[in-house]
C-alpha cells in the first residue's frame, strides 16, 4: 500500500540516488546486485545481535532496490532479465531475514514457516498477474497493489529484528497482512483475467 501511494513522496530522494550513480557510470543491474550483497548483510547482524545495523542495511538495500529501477528508466534502458534479478535478489533478501529470525528464535520457527508460505502465494499472485496481464505502469510489468507491499515488509521485518520479545507476535501480523494482499489480488486477478 504504501510503496503505491507512498512513492511520489519518496521519488525525488530515489532520483537522487538514481542521478549520483549515472554520473559514476554505473548501470541499473549493478546497483541491482549491491542491493542484494547488501540485503544478504541483515542476516550477520540479526545472527551476531547487531539488531540496529541490521536494520540499517535492510533500509539501504530497499532504497538502492528502488533506485536501480529509476536509474534503468532514465537511461532508457529497461530490460526483462534486470526485472528478473530485481524480484529474484528481493526475495533472497527477505530470505535472509527470515532465516537469521529462524536460526536465532528456535520457538518462532513454525511462524517464519507460515510467514514464508504467505509471501510465497502473495508473489506467485503477483508475478503470475504480471505475466498475464496486458497492462503496463511504471514498472515493466503490472503492479498490483496490496496491504502488505515491499514497505510494509520492511517496517515489519525492522520491528522483528529491534522487538525480538514480540517477535512471534509482528511475525504473526505480518502474516496476517499478506494474507489480506492475497485476497486482494486474488478478487483484482478475476476481474482482470476472467473476461
Amino acid at each position: 500500500m504504501l510503496d503505491t501511494y507512498g512513492r511520489k513522496y519518496v521519488n525525488p530522494l530515489i532520483e537522487v540516488g538514481a542521478k549520483f550513480f549515472l554520473k559514476m557510470r554505473l548501470k541499473a543491474n549493478h546497483i541491482t546486485f549491491l542491493a542484494l550483497l547488501i540485503g544478504i548483510l541483515t542476516f550477520i547482524f540479526i545472527y551476531f545481535d547487531m539488531k540496529y545495523l541490521a536494520v540499517i542495511v535492510l533500509w539501504i538495500s530497499g532504497y538502492l532496490d528502488a533506485v536501480d529501477g529509476a536509474m534503468a528508466r532514465k537511461s532508457k534502458n529497461t530490460t526483462d532479465f534486470g526485472t528478473l534479478m530485481d524480484i529474484t535478489f528481493d526475495r533472497i533478501v527477505e530470505i535472509s531475514v527470515i532465516l537469521a529470525l529462524a536460526f536465532k528464535f528456535e520457538g518462532i520457527r513454525m511462524n517464519l514457516i507460515v510467514l514464508t508460505m504467505c509471501i510465497l502465494i502473495s508473489m506467485t499472485i503477483f508475478l503470475t498477474v504480471g505475466a498475464l496481464s496486458e497492462k503496463k505502469g511504471i514498472k515493466s510489468f503490472y503492479y498490483q497493489a496490496g496491504v502488505a507491499e515491499r514497505t510494509e515488509g520492511f517496517i515489519l521485518f525492522s520491528f522483528m529484528i529491534i522487538f525480538t520479545n514480540y517477535v512471534g507476535y509482528i511475525t504473526n501480523i505480518f502474516s496476517l497482512m499478506i494474507i489480506v494482499t492475497v485476497i486482494q489480488r486474488m478478487l483484482e486477478a478475476k476481474k482482470i483475467l476472467d473476461k
